[in-house]
């Protein structure tokens, strides 16, 4: 019995390496064994021998356990380090699923940007559609510009004979024309050197002392130039020949030629008195009121 006791103590110790499924095969295999040897003293000897070989046996077991609780150490090193590897594959799921999350946002908005582009390119299609449209009706707008051209540049050219001839024919006839103004200029002024001396006696008092001639003085051609006197005071008369006066006309033109002529008399002949006439077959209210201003006399052809 005390031998039962220390075997089922041996057995308790055993419990603390053993798992609990095998604890229970061991239990009843010596139970079962005990039993036996109880039930049969005639069979102690082999009790013995039995007691032996479960000696060998749990030795075995012991170390086989022994072998089993390092092999579960390992294990469960194995299954931590597993376990650390699971957590950090399970981190890096979950980044890869964030970054898959990020991915799928990003390609959503391409494919948004790509449908826009895809738009944008089909506008782009239709609008260049409409330029060479556009292109062709301007190639040929273009082209009947240049046929319209093209005969506006014979129309042109025939207009530019025709210009010519005609400028030809206007010079000769502004040749004839001055001959012919000329001619009655001259023709005027012949009439008025007959006439002006009793005229002038006769409406302003004035004596020629010289008859009037055309002369040239300081390089310009004065019309009418004569010396005369008025209450014994003698001075010269330097007149112009004009068939129209009229400020619209060159009115102003005429004063400065005028006295233009009078300043050459005056370096020619010194600081001498000068009357200014303008003789004329008619001349507008307005000219002869700048002209009396300026303390010319105008005569007018119906005037003698």
């Amino acid at each position: 019995m005390e031998r039962r006791r220390q075997g089922l103590g041996r057995k308790k110790n055993l419990k603390v390496g053993l798992s609990k499924e095998l604890y229970e095969i061991v239990v009843s295999i010596i139970e079962s064994r005990v039993r036996e040897i109880i039930a049969s003293r005639e069979g102690f000897e082999d009790l013995k021998n039995a007691v032996k070989e479960l000696a060998e046996a749990q030795r075995k077991t012991e170390e086989k356990i022994a072998e089993l609780v390092e092999a579960q150490r390992r294990t469960e090193e194995r299954v931590t380090r597993l376990e650390e590897r699971a957590t950090k594959l399970e981190e890096k799921m979950a980044e890869l699923i964030e970054a898959q999350k990020r991915t799928d946002q990003r390609i959503a908005e391409l494919a948004e940007a790509q449908r826009i582009t895809d738009q944008k390119i089909a506008e782009l299609v239709e609008a260049q559609k409409r330029t060479d449209q556009r292109m062709a009706e301007l190639a040929e707008a273009q082209r009947k510009a240049d046929e319209k051209i093209a005969e506006l540049a014979e129309a042109q050219r025939r207009t530019e004979i025709e210009i010519q001839r005609l400028t030809e024919g206007l010079n000769r006839t502004r040749q004839e024309l001055g001959g012919l103004s000329r001619s009655f200029s001259y023709a005027f002024e012949n009439e008025a050197f007959r006439v002006l001396p009793r005229f002038l006696k006769d409406r302003y008092g004035v004596e020629m002392k010289s008859r009037f001639i055309r002369e040239e003085i300081g390089g310009r051609e004065v019309n009418f130039f004569g010396k005369a006197e008025k209450d014994g005071k003698e001075f010269f008369i330097v007149g112009e020949a004009k068939l129209r006066l009229d400020v619209k006309d060159g009115g102003e033109d005429i004063f400065g030629e005028l006295e233009e002529k009078v300043e050459a008399v005056r370096k020619e002949y010194g600081d001498v008195e000068v009357m200014k006439i303008l003789v004329t077959h008619y001349a507008t209210k307005k000219f002869l009121s700048i002209a009396e201003g300026k303390g010319i006399i105008v005569i007018q052809s119906f005037e003698w």
